[in-house]
């Protein structure tokens, strides 16, 4: 399987048996419970998939909570994609991230280093100290001084949420030394950039996002190595963290188009920010793929193209962010990514609002999630939003 191309990979990854059961896609299992063959064979099964460890042939699966076959068809899949040994997959992006903080107190090694800005959610969390953790905040070329005997992870977004600033994940890892990094890719998706292949140990995806890619499930999954694979599944039996699975379905249905969503939104972002760096209503554009925005050529190098995000500073500050998201039709005002269809936000007052005054986004700033409608209907509806900045004045 690993010798095929991603796009191959996508369609049939987690597929396998699916024909010696005469069938042509996954069933929805929805099984709460299952049979166990007798006391001690079930009580055996509970404790090793309680404990984190994968389901082994002849054990049964005993409840939805410790293992279930269309998460772990799913988790299969989004394995292959990352080039891991195994994946975990969670309700929520969100609940991932928490299983890895919690794995990591467990382990005794409670503090965090991480590089701002993340999503704000994550930001939160780790800011909050809810799980018994701390944090350091550091930048880039911070990281190595930031590190401790303590340490438990680095934890970095690249492009970051929003302001799509790059972070060069070999650099990173060479300053963590021992440490664990975990990236979080939901951005690129494994379709632009694989964080193992560069040295991380855990590779996070809000598959909420782009791997669903239709706005109807939420899920989050974290692939990595069959050690921390262990580790993250006792926490989620534990904590019953655990993705339905129905959501494991949809997600998974999502990644067999992953490939041709996520370029052909890509292709549709550069050439939007393109459009928009001719603006004078827009004072910076940001996006990976722009000339002059990446000057240590992480794309190309790191990253397969830059994206589908692009963030738009105006002018004319918050006023001018106000009128222009309010002026948009076409696109739908609303937080997420990653569907079809184009969102906008202003992040410092949504996705960001409980980040620290320090790190949070500017109030200029707004945040734009390409979907795949025709690049001049996207247009049309930015210039419009643009022109209703300079009728406001």
């Amino acid at each position: 399987m690993n010798s095929q191309h991603p796009e191959t990979r996508m369609v049939h990854g987690g597929m396998d048996g699916l024909t010696e059961a005469g069938v042509h896609v996954p069933s929805i299992d929805l099984s709460t419970t299952n049979p166990v063959n007798d006391i001690l064979t079930g009580g055996d099964s509970y404790e090793s998939l309680a404990s984190g460890h994968p389901l082994a042939d002849g054990d049964s699966a005993v409840y939805q909570r410790l293992w279930q076959p269309g998460v772990a068809r799913f988790e299969t899949a989004l394995a292959g994609l990352e080039g891991a040994e195994e994946a975990v997959a969670f309700a929520t992006g969100m609940a991932a991230l928490t299983a890895a903080l919690l794995a990591a107190v467990d382990a005794g090694t409670p503090h965090i280093v991480a590089v701002r800005p993340l999503y704000g959610g994550s930001d939160h969390l780790l800011e909050s100290g809810l799980l018994g953790t701390s944090v350091t905040w550091a930048a880039e070329d911070e990281v190595a001084d930031a590190v401790r005997p303590d340490t438990g992870m680095v934890i970095i977004e690249t492009p970051a949420n929003p302001s799509l600033d790059l972070v060069d994940i070999s650099a990173v890892v060479a300053a963590a030394g021992t440490v664990p990094v975990l990236v979080d890719n939901t951005f690129c998706t494994p379709v632009l950039q694989r964080p193992l292949a560069h040295g991380a140990a855990l590779v996070l995806h809000s598959a909420t996002k782009y791997l669903g890619g239709h706005g109807d499930a939420m899920g989050g999954i974290i692939a990595t190595n069959s050690q921390w694979a262990a580790r993250l599944r006792r926490v989620r039996a534990i904590t019953g963290a655990l993705l339905h699975p129905m959501g494991a379905y949809l997600l998974h249905r999502g990644l067999r188009t992953l490939s041709v969503r996520m370029r052909t939104a890509q292709d549709t972002a550069a050439e939007l920010a393109r459009r928009l760096r001719s603006r004078p209503e827009v004072a910076a554009v940001h996006y990976p793929g722009l000339s002059g925005s990446d000057t240590r050529s992480l794309v190309g190098r790191q990253m397969d193209g830059g994206g589908a995000m692009i963030a738009i500073e105006l002018a004319g500050g918050f006023a001018a962010a106000t009128t222009f998201v309010e002026h948009c039709e076409l696109i739908v005002h609303a937080v997420s990514l990653g569907g079809v269809d184009t969102l906008i936000q202003h992040p410092a007052s949504l996705t960001h609002r409980p980040v620290a005054a320090t790190a949070k986004p500017g109030d200029s700033l707004v945040r734009l999630s390409v979907g795949l409608e025709h690049v001049d209907d996207l247009a049309g509806d930015l210039f419009a939003a643009l022109d209703a900045i300079g009728a406001a004045a």
